[in-house]
């Protein structure tokens, strides 16, 4: 059987292409998200032509629906010791960012069929949050449900996360929601049919100031007491666990060789795979526009596609759920904030932890492919919806990653992306009823971590929403917590 390369750079065939389409993902972005084409050394200039005519001659898009996806700088691969040698201003915020990423996505791509006119459950957002839960939902019985996303399957902060999943946290509620998201995540294949590459090869924190060191110590003493068997570690057993790191200005270190990483991708698709198999229907590139409430209820959801009546809204835009809730007269406390990651050419298998920073907010992991894929916080980052990348970033962080690994200055960087954490202001997220409309539902907040909670904050979610048996989870974090002072803060964020 004849090989029709299309991709020379990530060995993608024409058939790959077609399997791709076969599956629903039939957009430029999606299909590139599913093969990886347009991933590797070029970037895409090579390929994209050759995939944009080949979904033409599918018949999988119009031609006027097959934009190009979205370019990542660098232009060409650089050197992390080159990018290193900028210099930041790091008084002064960062502004603007390259390429702008579209607010909304252009009406070619909106599906051609209608809405359903009536559903019990809506949720409003096709990220893993959202997905989850209806997916939840569905094993309790549950299929009545619409998931609307405005754009395709990863195209929020779900599909642009670094993958970590970790039990190292700083409160009880948190440890125990990760404990169960891991657990569901060692068993994703063998139940949704989907291999997220689990690799638990452990999160390394490291801490370079005495109240950092105190407070990793003092979360290692929580962490034991809930089973999770994190040790505090010296500098040299460090350096064991990952040989070449230098642990620059280091006083403590923590490991809990449980954590891990996931491809994040095929998580996000599972659920929605498994949604769409209970007949739940996943809309994407719809848009909200609106609600249509009396009595103190939702009684319409309104979209650029028409209108949905529905009994229960569930709101799970992530870091766009400020916006949404704003349009039925809700003020969310939380703010989108920018986080910038990059990518680099692949390696030979080195590296078996996630390492971290804690103080500067640096992390880096070894994906399954090779890559150095890692971030770091920015604390001049102004809040808004901005997900363009700059050089500020790039430059910091490969400042920060040679201090800790100096023999990657050799390195090149192939891509750099931005997503948004929706932060709150105790870092904790938003849940439960609203107060005012009783049947919207909320599911936001998670502040970068909503990525890893999902498995067990759904299942909790649609076992409070199916049975209306209590939950604490539900009244621990509802958004009266604001106003009535009752906040926990969770001081284990990173990126």
């Amino acid at each position: 059987m004849s090989k029709t390369l299309i991709c020379s750079c990530e060995d993608v065939t024409a058939e790959d292409i077609r399997h791709a389409v076969s599956r629903g993902y039939s957009d430029v972005e999606s299909v590139k998200r599913f093969t990886g084409f347009g991933t590797g050394i070029c970037q895409g200039k090579g390929c994209l032509s050759a995939v944009a005519a080949l979904l033409c001659k599918e018949k999988a898009q119009k031609p006027a629906s097959l934009l190009p996806f979205t370019p990542r700088p660098p232009l060409y691969p650089t050197e992390l010791s080159v990018l290193g040698s900028m210099k930041v201003d790091e008084s002064q915020p960062p502004v603007g960012g390259v390429p702008e990423e579209l607010a909304v996505f252009p009406p070619t791509l909106r599906p051609e069929g209608p809405l359903p006119a009536k559903a019990k459950v809506v949720i409003i957002g096709g990220g893993i949050m959202g997905l989850a839960l209806a997916y939840n939902l569905s094993l309790r019985g549950e299929t009545d449900v619409v998931v609307l996303e405005r754009g395709y399957l990863c195209a929020g902060a779900s599909g642009r996360n670094g993958g970590g999943v970790r039990m190292q946290w700083g409160t009880s509620a948190n440890i125990e929601l990760a404990k169960r998201s891991i657990e569901l995540m060692g068993r994703f294949a063998r139940d949704m049919g989907i291999n997220v590459w689990l690799r638990q090869g452990g999160y390394l924190f490291m801490a370079r100031t005495k109240a950092v060191a105190e407070r990793l110590e003092r979360n290692v003493a929580l962490h034991n007491k809930h089973g999770v068997p994190t040790r505090l570690l010296t500098v040299d057993e460090a350096r064991e666990i990952v040989p070449g790191l230098s642990l620059a200005g280091a006083q403590a270190a923590s490991y809990n060789p449980e954590d891990g990483v996931i491809f994040p991708w095929p998580f996000l698709w599972g659920y929605a795979n498994g949604c769409r198999k209970a007949g739940i229907k996943v809309e994407t590139f719809t848009n909200v526009t609106g609600f249509e409430t009396s009595d103190g209820l939702v009684r319409k959801v309104k979209t650029d596609r028409g209108d949905i009546a529905c009994d229960t809204v569930v709101l799970a835009s992530g870091a766009w759920s400020p916006e949404i809730a704003q349009l039925v007269g809700v003020k969310l406390p939380n703010e989108p904030h920018r986080h910038e990651i990059l990518s680099t050419e692949p390696l030979k298998p080195f590296l078996s932890p996630l390492v971290s920073v804690l103080d500067s907010g640096l992390y880096f992991s070894q994906s399954m492919r090779g890559e150095i894929v890692g971030g770091m916080g920015d604390a001049k980052e102004p809040a808004g919806l901005n997900m363009g990348s700059t050089l500020r970033f790039v430059s910091r962080f490969s400042q920060a990653l040679l201090e800790q690994m100096p023999n990657l200055g050799h390195v090149k960087v192939l891509r750099q992306w931005a997503g948004c954490y929706d932060v709150t202001p105790d870092n904790n997220p938003v849940l439960g009823r609203t107060p005012g409309l009783e049947n919207l539902l909320q599911m936001s907040g998670f502040v970068g971590h909503g990525f890893m909670m999902a498995p067990a904050v759904a299942e909790r979610m649609a076992g409070w929403m199916t049975t209306g048996e209590s939950d604490e989870l539900f009244t621990r974090f509802n958004l009266r917590r604001f106003q009535e002072g009752k906040l926990e803060r969770e001081d284990m964020i990173i990126g």
